[in-house]
């Protein structure tokens, strides 16, 4: 039975992969964060990352995300694809990506279908092709194979393997992929973040191709972007009929630092930021927040603490409880049962939040913890 290293308690709901149990995290025990950094650190030795954002006193500044890396020449940051070239940042610009993408059928299995034009009934004809979920159609699934976070639980954690194809794609060559069955074009990861430029990019190149006919461009990401790049990413959503999702991970910071090794104030704050605008295009939803249900970590009393921030922005934005498998560095906590969702869709909906959803039923466990 796993044991937490600061208080000594004993529970199938305390993973060895972060070697602490929430109680003691959230409570800010120096033993139970260390042992949370020790974690990160040992499995980004696995794959050659830096343990820390560098910061070489002569380097290059990347403020693409909240880690604001110096990147020495020759070196890379903490994503592990920005680089100092001869003087010059390289990675997720303007040349070939480390990026793979590949044709999802409509609907898909998505944090917004239940609220957005792909799966729902909302804004037919000008953001959606027919009333209803758009059968016929597909998404165009951007991953971007790098992240700023670094999540021990982390469920498409396999990227870091380094399955991009030779080459990846240019901005140029990845909006030539959509098609005239193409209805949406969502980038996720990973993180779209370390390569938002690139993204940027081909989402402009897609929509100047593509003009008077439904093509919406969403993100999905972990809400650490430079604030003037969300502006970008949001403008584009607002435009196409698209959304922002955001993975709100914790809200406790010694929580969320513990799981995602950083902590959830530019988050938290981009959150708002894009929230601001909802009332430019009410409908179809704009944010989207979603939030993983880890088993001993990401409890309801999480959950509410989450619902309360975003209610008080505004009640209506949707949210997404989604279902933890066993993954990664968490891999021996059990899938979440569904007492556990239940809770915490309670929870949310105590908060006063209208819309609160279950994103993927299929994978809960039995009330067995």
């Amino acid at each position: 039975m796993p044991t937490c290293i600061a208080c000594g308690a004993t529970s199938r709901l305390i993973s060895d992969g972060i070697g602490a149990c929430a109680a003691c995290i959230k409570a800010g025990d120096a033993k139970a964060l260390e042992a949370a950094q020790q974690a990160h650190r040992r499995q980004r030795n696995r794959f050659g990352l830096p343990e820390e954002p560098p910061r070489d006193k002569d380097g290059l500044t990347c403020d693409l995300c909240l880690r604001t890396c110096r990147i020495g020449e020759g070196s890379v940051g903490y994503c592990g694809i920005r680089t100092n070239h001869g003087g010059v940042l390289k990675g997720g610009d303007e040349e070939r990506g480390k990026v793979s993408a590949y044709h999802d059928p409509l609907p898909t299995n998505c944090v917004a279908d239940w609220v957005c034009p792909a799966g729902s009934e909302c804004n037919h004809p000008k953001f959606s092709y027919r009333i209803g979920p758009e059968y016929g159609y597909t998404n165009l699934a951007v991953f971007y194979e790098a992240c700023s976070f670094d999540c021990l639980f982390c469920q498409n954690w396999s990227y870091r393997r380094g399955s991009t194809p030779e080459g990846g794609f240019t901005p140029s060559e990845l909006a030539a992929s959509v098609d005239s069955r193409t209805a949406c074009i969502c980038y996720f990861g990973g993180d779209p973040g370390p390569q938002a430029r690139h993204a940027i990019t081909a989402s402009q190149v897609a929509l100047m191709n593509n003009p008077d006919r439904p093509l919406r461009i969403c993100w999905e990401t972990n809400g650490s972007v430079n604030p003037s790049v969300l502006d970008q990413w949001v403008t584009l959503s607002m435009e196409s009929g698209g959304c922002i999702k955001f993975d709100v991970k914790a809200f406790n910071e010694n929580l969320h630092q513990a799981l995602s090794g950083i902590t959830n104030k530019r988050t938290l704050s981009n959150f708002k930021r894009a929230a601001g605008r909802i009332a430019e295009r009410p409908d179809p939803p704009l944010v989207i927040a979603s939030t993983l249900l880890v088993p001993g970590y990401v409890d309801a009393d999480e959950v509410k603490s989450i619902a309360d921030f975003m209610a008080q922005i505004d009640a209506n934005i949707p949210y997404s409880l989604l279902a933890f498998h066993p993954q990664f560095m968490m891999k021996d906590l059990p899938i979440t049962s569904r007492r556990h969702a239940e809770e915490a869709i309670a929870a949310a909906r105590s908060a006063g939040l209208t819309r609160v959803h279950v994103g993927n039923l299929h994978l809960l466990g039995r009330d067995s913890y």
